[in-house]
């Protein structure tokens, strides 16, 4: 058996998808693929493999319980997030993975980017196991759901949360100004689901402020001005900093840049989008190499 996952990037909602807001997502060229083969010996042996074909995660777990039984390498939390969500599946399936299997999984993108190494992951799995993925993905890593709706309808998407059953709209999303969309990458990892974590201890946002993001979202959805665009991902940029209280990176980092600069799902790492043919040059100077065109990174 064969399953491939696309990753994503959020363009718009990011902390406000949590509260019910809607978003808009893009499926990335890059994904997770997951081959299972079925084997004589009674146990799982699970290898994952990163873009540069080198073994990030192998371990030998026990049918009954996904118990280790070794494993090589791997930090005991990366096996323990794996045996979660082994153990969840079997408690939405119970008849999931009773008999002997070798699982590979190959990322097509660099881990430390955050286009959704777990998300792909579970989505991977809730196909293996035929469960429901927004409720596997709620038992094990949280989150909004947003990243593993894209994985399941691999294409542009208008996303609501909606406990199991999200609200999700495919859409062509195709601008007139793709050309000077750019995804730069900062070098700083996020980890997701602190960030989750930590916004849920936060006030949420009022449900006026909710609309302001859905009219936001709609409208970053179907603009085809430029100019128009970059002042939506200033609206939005403030309307996400002061819920969250943080300051724009573009008003801390990058002050003297000309276009529009916006942050990408968790703030303060991964990638952020940037308009303006400029782009490339600027983000070189300030030491920021990783600068990806957006027909190399969306999907389309």
């Amino acid at each position: 058996m064969k399953f491939y996952s696309p990753g994503k990037l959020l363009i718009s909602a990011e902390y406000f998808v949590l509260s019910g807001a809607q978003a808009l997502a893009l499926p990335t060229q890059m994904g997770q693929h997951m081959k299972v083969e079925p084997i004589e010996e009674h146990m799982l042996q699970w290898k994952s493999y990163d873009l540069n074909q080198n073994l990030w995660m192998e371990s030998s777990l026990s049918i009954e319980n996904f118990e280790i039984l070794e494993t090589k390498n791997t930090p005991l939390p990366l096996i323990e997030k794996l045996q979660v969500s082994l153990r969840y599946a079997r408690i939405l399936r119970p008849d999931f993975c009773k008999k002997g299997h070798k699982v590979s999984t190959q990322l097509d993108f660099d881990r430390s980017w955050g286009l959704g190494s777990s998300s792909t992951f579970i989505h991977n799995l809730a196909q293996w196991a035929k469960v429901n993925p927004f409720e596997l993905l709620n038992k094990t890593f949280g989150g909004s759901g947003y990243d593993v709706a894209i994985a399941q309808v691999q294409k542009a998407i208008l996303y609501s949360r909606n406990q199991n059953h999200p609200i999700i709209e495919g859409i062509d999303f195709n601008p007139p100004f793709i050309n000077q969309l750019y995804f730069v990458h900062l070098n700083q990892k996020q980890d997701s689901h602190k960030e989750v974590v930590a916004y849920n201890k936060r006030p949420k946002p009022s449900q006026e402020l909710i609309e302001q993001m859905n009219h936001l979202t709609a409208d970053l959805s179907s603009e085809t001005s430029l100019t128009l665009f970059e002042e939506l991902l200033t609206k939005h940029e403030k309307l996400v900093g002061n819920l969250i209280g943080k300051q724009p990176i573009q008003e801390r980092l990058f002050p003297d840049f000309e276009g529009q600069i916006k942050s990408l799902g968790a703030w303060g790492g991964d990638f952020i989008l940037s308009t303006g043919k400029s782009s490339p040059t600027y983000f070189k100077e300030k030491g920021y190499p990783l600068i990806l065109p957006y027909s190399k990174v969306i999907a389309s």
